[in-house]
């Protein structure tokens, strides 16, 4: 029987940990720590880092952990990185539970950028009303700009970009929601990264009824490992030793 460490913080991190609990599998779920108040698991939960790649092989070690599944957001690309070269140090079974990019539709208007900077850049040197959904990180690099911006959170959490509006809510999100919320803050501009998904996939659709601009960054590099796309796919592999998709 395979002991599991699921790295999380998605909501495919959660369905995976109740399939893995509803199977029987003996499984670690692992949180990053950002949230103040993370969604209950119906298996064990360890919550803070790692210490980087030594700190995961000794945590693989220790634990005896034979297959890690990592569930994080494609966005967590240090973590992801640190797990392919802990479980290639620890001979650890490893595959990604990977949600498939967004791809433009009719009627988007993308700007895709490459990373934090060339957002900003992309944005009008003119004010203008930008919602900028992409979590409570790396803000700082939008401060001092004419613009005004409305935030998003999971948690309520200081942020540094004075006279911002924030709301506080967790997805998944509606597009009559989002387009309500847009609407009411005169919106002109969306930020957002390719997270992939559904739960957050509707300000897409609100920007795309509303004409709206979107600036989608692309999502990070994360070295070569074996990805499923499906909760069912990774209990295959656990179980039988079912080919992935090769992915980054």
């Amino acid at each position: 029987m395979p002991r599991v460490l699921l790295l999380g913080g998605t909501s495919e991190a959660s369905a995976m940990a109740r399939a893995l609990a509803g199977a029987g599998v003996e499984a670690v779920f692992s949180y990053a720590g950002r949230t103040a108040s993370p969604i209950a698991q119906p298996l064990p939960v360890r919550i803070g880092g790692f210490g980087g790649v030594e700190g995961l092989a000794d945590y693989l070690r220790e634990q005896a952990i034979t297959h890690l599944v990592d569930a994080t957001h494609p966005f967590a690309a240090q973590i992801s990185a640190n797990a392919v070269a802990a479980c290639a140090q620890t001979s650890t079974a490893l595959m990604a539970l990977e949600r498939e990019a967004w791809a433009p539709q009719d009627g988007d208007d993308w700007r895709i950028v490459p990373d934090l900077e060339a957002a900003v850049a992309a944005l009008p040197s003119d004010p203008a009303r930008v919602f900028l959904a992409i979590g409570r990180q790396n803000l700082e690099a939008f401060a001092g700009l004419p613009h005004h911006y409305l935030l998003r959170f999971v948690d309520p959490a200081p942020q540094p970009l004075s006279g911002a509006s924030v709301v506080v809510d967790r997805g998944p999100f509606t597009v009559a929601g989002d387009l309500a919320l847009m609407q009411a803050h005169g919106i002109t501009h969306v930020v957002a990264k390719n997270a992939g998904g559904s739960g957050a996939a509707a300000k897409l659709e609100a920007a795309r009824r509303l004409r709206l601009p979107v600036i989608l960054i692309e999502r990070p590099f994360v070295p070569a490992r074996p990805v499923c796309r499906s909760v069912e796919a990774v209990m295959c592999w656990l179980h039988a030793g079912a080919p992935a998709e090769r992915g980054v």
